[in-house]
């Protein structure tokens, strides 16, 4: 008898693909298991055949029943299906062992992409999409501070980061090495990251040779002679134009990367998942665009853009460097405060007094600037929604209204000479504002659209920002805490000095983290605004010229 399996989640195939829709409850027989990333291959009770996801069923036993019984708890889709749920961890390593059975190849090594490509869109009965670690909400009124803060240390294991990834065990992440002088890591020259003092106050010593990279020429490309579909960007970096392949997995997995070592950076945010449309021609063209803006980011921070990680993410076209560059990334001892370890700041002792109110500023700002950023971005989607919808309806209706007119004067053109004259007027008139109806379909591309891109950028940055706030904060308190041990004559007041030094070493990076993100937002905003109104400009200009072309018909 042929296997049978009952679906627990509803599944949207994508049309024109081998994916096959199925409904909560549905039982479909089961053709092929070894197709391969997760996917089964199966028939339904109408004798359709196509592949859907093997996590969102469970196989019958023989005796059991078609009636639908209730669904468990849903089971995390990239532990489920691919192989990154043979990952095992040693008690006390920092390294991890794949199982055996998987060959760690460039394309098995990433989450399946239907999953990694999605997000908002109509709403399904599916188990969670790559779930988060809980974390405190950006935008909490100020007087939650104190709480988040604490909230964050306690969760710091004596102090740490909150970021924890599937892909490190949690040992990996904690800063208690470093602020006790216990991390024994060697950095080279090249690997130092420099803070300088200038009239500003403290910033990252500049890029010595800045560089930019362009995100191109999205395509659709498949595997497993055409099953499975998927879109490539093309990425080439100046600095030597050689160009990298690179599908939104991969961008996750570097993004959970940069989440996981730099605790005291914000990361730039990746485009938003989606769940229906995954092909569509202008959705993937905005994903490119967001992803350029991330791109940029990255490129102008003068951390991030010359990170170890990054530079492999942005040159590496070999199979075999790849992976074990990949593993390398993987088993960075230097994640979260550890990374302080490769910083050299100015000797001078930095004032606890004076670094608080810095922080304590920042967070008002980064409160206000968040729900501003999010309001912003609400505006740039409503108005698109509007110029694509009843602006340009409302248009297209009074051209139609006019050029009605016009054809009714038609009508009785042969009593009065002069009518003809009239009623070509009346119906360019008509005609004027169909066009501008299409003008108004169109605009949102060149003007709330990018704006609405950049914003998502700074929605994602500022958001980030509490949870820098909060592992600075979680390094001060334990700083104080081993004052109080010294008072108690519970330590070296030596090794107590050597944690007050290393402590200033993170309110150094904090300290310019602040400035990069305030220097950075004056230019870039500025630079936004500018392109935004004169797109504005030249759109109502457009709109004048047509209707003083309409205008001009009943000169005499």
């Amino acid at each position: 008898m042929a296997t049978q399996v009952q679906a627990l989640y509803d599944f949207s195939g994508e049309p024109g693909t081998t994916e096959m829709s199925i409904t909560s409850g549905e039982v479909l027989t089961l053709i092929n298991t070894e197709i391969g990333e997760g996917w089964w291959e199966g028939r339904n009770s109408k004798g359709e055949t196509g592949l859907f996801p093997a996590a969102y069923v469970r196989k019958m036993t023989q005796d059991e029943s078609a009636p639908t019984k209730m669904a468990p708890a849903a089971p995390r889709y990239d532990q489920a299906a691919d192989d990154w749920g043979d990952q095992q961890y040693s008690a006390g390593d920092s390294n991890y062992q794949r199982g055996a059975s998987n060959e760690d190849g460039w394309d098995d090594d990433w989450d399946d992409d239907t999953y990694s490509e999605i997000g908002p869109g109509p709403q399904q009965n599916k188990p969670p999409l790559n779930p988060q670690p809980l974390a405190p909400l950006p935008g909490m009124p100020i007087s939650d501070y104190n709480q988040h803060i604490e909230d964050t240390a306690s969760t710091f294991s004596s102090v740490g980061t909150v970021r924890k990834s599937k892909f490190a065990p949690s040992s990996k992440v904690s800063g208690e090495s470093y602020l006790l002088g216990t991390l024994n890591v060697e950095v080279s020259d090249s690997e130092k990251v420099y803070i300088v003092q200038d009239e500003d106050g403290y910033s990252w010593a500049p890029i010595s040779q800045p560089y930019h990279v362009t995100v191109a020429s999205p395509k659709k490309e498949s595997k497993f002679k055409g099953i499975k579909s998927f879109i490539a960007y093309q990425l080439t970096p100046s600095f030597n134009n050689i160009q990298v392949s690179r599908r939104y997995k991969h961008f996750d997995w570097l993004h959970e990367r940069l989440q996981e070592k730099f605790t005291l950076i914000p990361i730039p945010p990746l485009p938003d998942k989606q769940i229906s449309g995954r092909y569509d021609e202008q959705l993937i063209e905005r994903r490119r665009v967001q992803l350029q803006e991330f791109v940029d980011w990255m490129c102008k921070h003068p951390v991030l853009s010359k990170s170890e990680v990054w530079q492999h993410f942005l040159t590496c076209t070999d199979e075999k460097r790849w992976k074990a560059g990949k593993r390398q990334a993987e088993r960075d001892n230097l994640l979260g405060l550890n990374y302080c370890v490769s910083l050299v700041v100015p000797e001078k002792a930095l004032l606890h007094s004076q670094v608080e109110v810095v922080t304590e500023q920042c967070y008002t700002f980064i409160g206000s600037m968040d729900s501003s950023v999010k309001l912003l971005t609400n505006m740039c989607l409503a108005q698109t929604k509007r110029f694509q919808g009843p602006y340009k309806t409302d248009c297209q209706k009074t051209g139609e209204a006019f050029y009605n007119l016009g054809n009714a004067l038609s009508l009785d053109e042969g009593t009065i000479v002069s009518t003809s004259k009239l009623t070509s007027a009346i119906k360019m008139t008509g005609g004027a504002y169909i066009e501008i109806g299409k003008m108004y379909e169109d605009q949102p591309k060149y003007d709330f659209e990018p704006l609405g891109d950049k914003f998502h950028l700074y929605k994602g940055i500022v958001g980030s920002f509490p949870d820098c706030l909060g592992n600075h904060k979680a390094a001060v308190q334990k700083k104080r805490e081993c004052e109080r041990l010294t008072n108690e004559q519970k330590m070296e007041i030596a090794q107590l000095n050597e944690i007050k030094r290393r402590t200033d070493v993170i309110s150094y990076a904090l300290l310019a983290e602040i400035n990069h993100f305030k220097t950075e937002r004056t230019v870039d905003i500025k630079a936004t605004m500018q392109k935004f109104l004169k797109q504005q400009i030249t759109f109502y200009k457009k709109i004048v010229d047509k209707l003083e072309g309409a205008l001009h018909q009943y000169d005499d």
